[in-house]
């Protein structure tokens, strides 16, 4: 056990959120997600029982969001003509503005097969329970400053 780290955090999540540098991406998967396709090429933590934001908002609390792009946090487009609502991404807003000063406006969009494609070149991929549609999320690792 650690103080100050969210229980959460496995230890092997907690090793990966150390091994990335800076610019390295992962990726917060719904339960829809191809995680184990995407991730031949990544690493693949499995976190079925819990859904996103409650694993957004532990790993935002120990990991820097990249300052260096205007974008740091992408979610995957809905598709056109494609009706699904996606209230999950206000929580991801709020959620992001506890930890990132940019708040709504550090996050993005990125067309669905396009997501795909940027999904097989990060290094870690956290597969979860999350059954919201258009749920899934991606973190670009920024720098610890010293303060």
């Amino acid at each position: 056990m650690l103080k100050g780290v969210p229980g959460i955090l496995s230890p092997e999540l907690l090793k990966v959120l150390c091994e990335m540098g800076h610019s390295d991406r992962l990726v917060i998967a719904d339960g829809n997600f191809p995680a184990e396709t995407m991730g031949r090429d990544a690493v693949v933590i499995r976190m079925d029982g819990h859904g996103i934001p409650e694993i957004l908002d532990a790993i935002l609390q120990v990991f820097p969001l990249d300052t260096y792009v205007e974008k740091p946090v992408n979610l995957m487009e809905v598709m056109p003509g494609d009706t699904v609502e996606t209230p999950i991404w206000k929580t991801y807003e709020k959620i992001t503005a506890c930890h990132d000063e940019r708040g709504a406006d550090a996050i993005g969009q990125i067309e669905r097969f396009a997501f795909y494609e940027e999904a097989k070149k990060v290094y870690a991929i956290i597969a979860t329970g999350e059954t919201a549609l258009y749920a899934n999320i991606m973190l670009q690792k920024g720098v610890v400053v010293d303060k």
